[in-house]
C-alpha cells in the first residue's frame, strides 16, 4: 500500500509540475502587432486637375458602345473628394462640414434601412405625379464627383458619384428651382441624343411609383434626407467618359431641385438599383466595376472609377455580396469578426452584423459615408481593445463622434496596433492611417470608428483609403486590392 501511494504522490505531484508549467505558458501574452502611422495634417481643399482628354470635342474619336451586346471595353475616370468644390474654407472647417454630412447621410441610411416613413416633399403632387425614388444619399451629395459629358454634343459637368444612390439625374434648362452649380445648367433642346421616356416604357415602370405627365413623359422624383429633393422628366441620354461614349442612359431631368448638393450639377448613382448607371450598363461592361479612393492626406494623386474587366485587381480578395430582399440600394457584405493587435477581439462575431429576414441589421460598404459605424456592442468591444493597445499614447480629449482620441503633437510618427476586417472569405487589414486620423490642426488624432445605435453596420471611405474596391456584380461579390490606387 505504501508504495502504491507513493507512486500516486509521485504522479500527482508530476501532474502539478505540468499544469503549473501550462498555465505559466498560456498566460504570457502573445506580442501585440503594431503598424507605423507616419503623422500628416488635415488636408487642405484638392486642386482641380482634369486630363485634356476629360474635355473632348466632338472632332477627336471616340468609341461609342454597343448597347446590348458584352464588351471588352473599359472605362476610367478621374475622381475627387467634395471639398475641391468648397471655397476658402480652412482644412479645420472643412473637415467639420465632412462630420455634418456624415451624421445626416448616416441617419437617412439607416432610416431606409429600417423602412422608415418619410414625408414626401411639398409640391409633389403636379399633373398626376405620384412618389417615386426614395435615395440612402443624405444630403443630395456624396463624397467624390467626377467630369464627364453629358448629351450631344457632350456638355462637360460635375456630377458625384455615389454607391447609396440609385439613379442617375442632372439639373435641367429650364428651371423652375435649381441650386447654384459650377457649370452652366443643361439644356435638353440643345442635345440630338436626347429622348424623354414614354409612360408604358419598362424603363419607367422601373422606378418604385411613377409619375405620368399628359400620359406621356415619365415623371421621376428622388427624396433625400433632409428634405431635398429632384424631380423632373425621365429621360435617355448619351454620357461621355474621355474618349468612351455610352449611349441611351436612362437619366432624371430635372426641373425642380432643392438641397445642399454643392456645386455639382448632378448624380450618378452606382447603387444596386434597377435604375443605377451600373445596373443600366451592366452588359456594356460585363457587370464590373471598381473604384480607389487616395488618402488625400498623404497624396496629391486624384481617385479613380473603372468600368470593365480591368476594374478587377488580380490581387483582390474577394467576399460575397449578401442580397437584402426588401431592399436592393445598398452594396451588403457578411463581416464575422475583428482583430486588433493581431488578435481577435472578444465578443465581436457574426450575429452582431448577421442581415434579418425582415431586412434589418446587416453590415453595407458605402462609398459616400466617410466615418465606418459598427453597431455599438461591436464598437465599444473593439475600441476597448484598440485603448489596451495603445496605451502608451497620451489620451486627448473627445472630438464630435470621436471618444477615443490621443495628442501626438511633437511626433512624426508612432506605433499603434493593427486592425483587420474579417469579411467571409477575405481578411483586410487595414492602413494605419485608415483609422487614426487628425481632427485639427493641433495634433489631435482620433480612432476613426464610431458607434451607432442602429442594427446596420456601415464601412465607410476613410477605411477603404487605398484599396481598389472591385464590384463584380455578375460574381455577386466584392474585393479588396490594397495599394492599388496607381
Amino acid at each position: 500500500m505504501s508504495g502504491s501511494g507513493g507512486g500516486i504522490f509521485f504522479f500527482y505531484f508530476l501532474l502539478c509540475i505540468f499544469l503549473t508549467s501550462a498555465v505559466s505558458v498560456s498566460s504570457v501574452s502573445t506580442p501585440l502587432q503594431y503598424h507605423t502611422l507616419v503623422l500628416n495634417p488635415l488636408p487642405s481643399a484638392p486642386t482641380l486637375s482634369w486630363p485634356e482628354s476629360e474635355s473632348l470635342s466632338e472632332s477627336h474619336p471616340e468609341t461609342i458602345l454597343p448597347e446590348e451586346e458584352s464588351s471588352t471595353a473599359a472605362l476610367s475616370v478621374q475622381l475627387h473628394h467634395i471639398d475641391a468644390l468648397a471655397l476658402n474654407k480652412t482644412p479645420q472647417a472643412l473637415f467639420g462640414l465632412r462630420l455634418q454630412r456624415d451624421a445626416s447621410r448616416v441617419k437617412a441610411i439607416a432610416s431606409l434601412a429600417a423602412a422608415v416613413p418619410r414625408a414626401r416633399p411639398r409640391n409633389a403632387t403636379r399633373a398626376g405625379f405620384s412618389s417615386s425614388v426614395i435615395s440612402g444619399l443624405a444630403q443630395g451629395s456624396g463624397e467624390y464627383f467626377t467630369r464627364l459629358g453629358v448629351g450631344t454634343p457632350a456638355r462637360y459637368v460635375y456630377m458625384v458619384l455615389d454607391t447609396g444612390s440609385d439613379i442617375v439625374w442632372i439639373q435641367c434648362a429650364p428651371c423652375r428651382k435649381c441650386y447654384s452649380q459650377t457649370d452652366p445648367v443643361f439644356d435638353p433642346s440643345k442635345s440630338r441624343s436626347f429622348a424623354n421616356i414614354p409612360c408604358s416604357s419598362p424603363l419607367c415602370r422601373r422606378l418604385d411609383s411613377p409619375g405620368c405627365y399628359n400620359r406621356q413623359k415619365c415623371l421621376y422624383q428622388v427624396s433625400y434626407g433632409d428634405g431635398s429633393f429632384t424631380m423632373g422628366e425621365l429621360s435617355t441620354e448619351t454620357l461621355t467618359f474621355r474618349r468612351t461614349r455610352v449611349g441611351r442612359v436612362a437619366l432624371g431631368c430635372g426641373h425642380d431641385n432643392e438641397g445642399l448638393f454643392v456645386g455639382a450639377a448632378g448624380l450618378l448613382g452606382l447603387g444596386r438599383g434597377r435604375l443605377s448607371f451600373p445596373s443600366q450598363i451592366g452588359r456594356r461592361f460585363n457587370n464590373k466595376f471598381s473604384y480607389c479612393l487616395v488618402d488625400r492626406s498623404a497624396t496629391s494623386k486624384p481617385s479613380s472609377v473603372v468600368f470593365g474587366n480591368s476594374a478587377l485587381s488580380r490581387a483582390a480578395r474577394f467576399t460575397p455580396l449578401v442580397r437584402n430582399p426588401k431592399l436592393d440600394t445598398f452594396y451588403y457584405l457578411e463581416l464575422l469578426g475583428i482583430s486588433v493587435g493581431g488578435t481577435r477581439v472578444p465578443g465581436i462575431t457574426a450575429s452582431l452584423f448577421k442581415l434579418g429576414p425582415a431586412g434589418n441589421g446587416g453590415v453595407i460598404i458605402d462609398s459616400g459615408t466617410s466615418v465606418t459605424r459598427l453597431t455599438r456592442p461591436a464598437y465599444i468591444a473593439l475600441r476597448d481593445s484598440f485603448r489596451v493597445g495603445a496605451s502608451n499614447l497620451k489620451r486627448a480629449p473627445d472630438f464630435s463622434l470621436f471618444d477615443t482620441c490621443y495628442d501626438l503633437s511633437g511626433k512624426t510618427e508612432v506605433k499603434v496596433p493593427t486592425v483587420v476586417l474579417h469579411f467571409r472569405g477575405a481578411d483586410v487589414s487595414l492602413p494605419a492611417s485608415n483609422y487614426l486620423i487628425p481632427v485639427d490642426t493641433d495634433g489631435s488624432f482620433c480612432f476613426a470608428f464610431a458607434g451607432t445605435m442602429s442594427g446596420l453596420s456601415i464601412i465607410g471611405n476613410i477605411q477603404q483609403q487605398g484599396f481598389r474596391v472591385s464590384f463584380d456584380l455578375a460574381g455577386s461579390r466584392v474585393g479588396f486590392a490594397p495599394r492599388a490606387c496607381a
